[in-house]
């Protein structure tokens, strides 16, 4: 059987002027720069009278070895996007304006292909396994984990600041 251990969650929030589509792009290559596979589960706009609001779901995995991988799941919340102009060094630059909120979440997972659950016996054995033979690794892969989303959420973060700099 598979097992998911949540290991921690980041957020970034911004509110004000961005550009959207490059943050998502800049995302994105992060994650594919990275080697990790992404996949959109979910992409939602409402669009309103003066605004719209857009939902996304991520979900991005990376094969660590046969037995473990990292799976990442981004969730973005955008509210109030709105198309603005603004004026940088006397030039007129398209972006946007608005709030989001983007959600990190890793997550370490042991034997994704389920090949210790044959039969009872390779079920004990992971357990055994699990416990006491591999704990070294399992904390090293815990702590790739908790470093990935941390090093992704503050990737971001200073894209938006360099991004609100332009």
């Amino acid at each position: 059987m598979v097992e998911k251990d949540k290991i921690t969650e980041e957020k970034v929030k911004r509110s004000g002027i961005f550009d959207f589509k490059d943050t998502y792009q800049f995302a994105y290559r992060w994650l594919r720069d990275e080697d990790y596979d992404v996949e959109e589960k979910k992409y939602i706009e409402d669009v309103g009278a003066d605004s719209k609001k857009v939902e996304i779901k991520w979900e991005a995995t990376k094969k660590i070895t046969d037995y473990f991988k990292i799976e990442l799941k981004l969730d973005w919340r955008v509210l109030g996007l709105v198309n603005v102009e603004v004026e940088k060094d006397g030039k007129k630059i398209k972006t946007n304006k608005g709030g989001f909120e983007l959600k990190i979440s890793g997550t370490l997972i042991r034997d994704y292909q389920s090949s210790w659950d044959r039969n009872p016996m390779y079920k004990f054995l992971r357990g055994i396994y699990d416990k006491y033979i591999i704990l070294g690794t399992v904390k090293k892969y815990e702590m790739k984990v908790f470093t990935e989303v941390e090093t992704l959420a503050e990737e971001i973060k200073a894209f938006l600041t360099i991004e609100g700099m332009k």
